[in-house]
């Protein structure tokens, strides 16, 4: 039996409606609504295995805060974990934006870098 999920496009400002249907096992079986290729690969990626940007701060040696972000998309089900990470981390004085503060995250490949000079 197959299920339709809407989603709204982030990729791009258009916002575009989607229409995705989903197969008994989950997979896509089509996608509707999007302008470009980016959407379709966007509604898949959400529907099958969702990945977010991870933004945050961490504590400078100080005790101050530094703005952080994950380098590229992490997925879903650990955020917790990259978010762990990022708690234990501190960075030190003199970071530059997009320094690296956390390489492999949570095991993910993905680097925590920084997103404002301290």
């Amino acid at each position: 039996m197959s299920k339709i999920r809407k989603l709204t496009c982030i990729v791009c400002p258009r916002g575009c409606e989607m229409e995705v249907t989903l197969g008994g096992g989950g997979e896509v079986i089509s996608v509707s609504g999007n302008a470009c290729k980016r959407g379709a690969v966007y509604s898949n990626d959400e529907c099958t295995h969702p990945r977010r940007t991870v933004t945050s701060t961490v504590r400078l040696e100080d005790g101050s805060p530094l703005a952080v972000k994950t380098s590229s998309t992490v997925p879903k089900e650990k955020i917790f974990e990259v978010m762990a990470e990022i708690n234990r981390a501190v960075a030190k004085r003199g970071t530059k934006i997009g320094d690296v503060i956390i390489e492999d995250v949570a095991g993910t490949g993905v680097s925590v870098v920084a997103t404002a000079n301290s």
